[in-house]
């Protein structure tokens, strides 16, 4: 457990998430997470890793270019970050809840002093209640909008934050047996073995909205695995999805701290 009372989550929402699988961002789902932040908040300690932006943008604009062009995803993005913080902060308040937006990009986790700084920053935002709000810097970066709809972000920022669960949420009921949807009947992993176990059942699909997919799930299980962070993947369509899987009231997959590779 880290230095505070309470436990760090970074809680990775998904684009599919955060859309509900539409084309829209759903202020409802922002409102589920805000409600249960709010219920959870004597006990754990949250730092947000949001994708979203670009789906926020495309309610309220149309860039002309290609629309699947790295550069207009880009500008995309740079105007959609704005709508989803407002959304957010909206939702939040209503509760007395603070929050602070942070955009972070790879190479700040190459340098020392800059991990430093994120660290130090995110510690003083948290000690004094405000929830970070994360998201890849898109406008200079375009790793996540390409391959992993901030999933690889997320696990970073938990090894880096000392974090003592990674929460990712999707748009299925944790990770399925390849069998299973080949069968058309999904069943969740919920007891993993090995990372390489999960690598051999997963499929190569991507979500709907997001850039994700299992391949980029497990490659973030991968990273927070090997600082010893545990790692739930959930099923966020579903309301109370935090709370439910707290009180294993829910099926998802829980990747313990340590793993054979």
């Amino acid at each position: 457990m880290n230095a505070t009372t309470k436990k760090r989550i970074v809680l990775k929402i998904g684009t599919n998430t955060l859309t509900r699988e539409s084309d829209h961002i759903s202020r409802g789902k922002i409102e589920d997470i805000a409600n249960q932040v709010a219920a959870l908040k004597d006990k754990y300690e949250f730092i947000i890793v949001s994708s979203g932006a670009i789906a926020a943008a495309k309610q309220f604009v149309k860039l002309e270019g290609n629309g699947k062009s790295i550069n207009v995803k880009q500008a995309l993005a740079s105007i959609g970050q704005l709508h989803l913080m407002r959304i957010y902060q909206e939702n939040f308040r209503e509760l007395g809840l603070y929050i602070s937006q942070c955009l972070l990009s790879y190479s700040d986790f190459r340098s020392k002093s800059t991990r430093d700084n994120i660290v130090n920053t995110i510690d003083i935002l948290c000690k004094n209640d405000y929830i970070p709000i994360i998201n890849e810097n898109d406008t200079v970066a375009t790793h996540e909008i390409q391959f992993g709809d901030n999933d690889k972000l997320a696990a970073m920022t938990a090894v880096l934050l000392n974090a003592d669960l990674l929460i990712i949420a999707t748009n299925t009921s944790g990770i399925y047996t390849r069998e299973s949807i080949e069968k058309k009947q999904p069943k969740t992993i919920t007891n993993v073995a090995s990372i390489e176990e999960l690598m051999n059942e997963i499929a190569d699909s991507k979500s709907s909205q997001g850039t994700g997919g299992m391949r980029s799930k497990v490659e973030a299980i991968k990273i927070a695995n090997s600082a010893d962070v545990e790692t739930w993947i959930v099923n966020g369509l579903e309301d109370d999805f935090i709370i439910k899987a707290a009180n294993g009231s829910s099926v998802f997959t829980k990747i313990s701290k340590t793993l054979i590779h």
